[in-house]
């Protein structure tokens, strides 16, 4: 079993009792845990309800709005923390004008009905001045995520988030996989799919393309390797 497929929890009970303590009383009543996940009874929560509970989560919770589903996105490790500053330094040297903004929440999928939290959105410096949890994609340059050893990141950040980012007309996604060790750019994106998605293996040098333009050398990311 790779370290992708552990059958690992998306939270722990002790989450999932303080997230239901903390819930809206017309929303709490909704939430069970069953397997592991987090669940909803009684059909699905629409994006109001949904940002109402995102709203009041503990902070080890960080949830998802993704194809209509509350979905919890895995705490970060350490190799995971690497990895972004890694990234960071990379946007920073290369295009100090632009913000690689962690942790930030997006309006993804069509007609924005989405809510993804990104583990990097790149902007110019300044973009995100007044903007709530929820961010529009307008004017962001790039989507990052680092995959997490947890069982839906298959689902999560290979297939749902390229088409709710190409969606949203994010114009590239950076992927940096570590259950492949390899960095994926989707790019180009038309009618809600990145025409454009070449994959490298870390070692490489990866061109990412315009409106970014910035040349990664991934040696440094196989010091992470899991």
């Amino acid at each position: 079993m790779t370290p992708d497929t552990a059958e690992r929890p998306q939270m722990s009970v002790e989450d999932f009792d303080e997230l239901v303590r903390r819930a809206p009383r017309e929303i709490k009543n909704r939430l069970e845990f069953l397997g592991g996940r987090l669940c909803i009874r009684h059909g699905p929560l629409d994006v109001d309800e949904f940002e109402e509970l995102a709203a009041v989560a503990p902070e080890t919770v960080r949830l998802e709005y993704i194809n209509g589903k509350v979905v919890v996105k895995a705490m970060p490790d350490g190799n995971h923390g690497e990895i972004f500053m890694w990234l960071l330094r990379q946007c920073m040297q290369q295009r100090p004008e632009l913000n690689l903004m962690p942790e930030r929440g997006v309006k993804a999928e069509a007609y924005r009905k989405g809510r993804a939290i990104t583990d990097g959105f790149l902007a110019p410096v300044d973009h995100f001045r007044g903007h709530g949890n929820w961010s529009d994609a307008d004017g962001a340059l790039m989507a990052v995520e680092i995959t997490s050893h947890d069982r839906d990141t298959n689902q999560g950040d290979r297939i749902d988030k390229p088409t709710g980012y190409a969606e949203a007309d994010i114009p590239v996604y950076l992927l940096i996989d570590r259950g492949t060790n390899t960095i994926t750019v989707y790019s180009e994106p038309k009618d809600g799919r990145y025409q454009q998605s070449p994959s490298y293996p870390w070692g490489a040098t990866v061109e990412i393309p315009a409106p970014v333009n910035i040349t990664l050398d991934t040696e440094k990311l196989k010091d992470y390797a899991d």
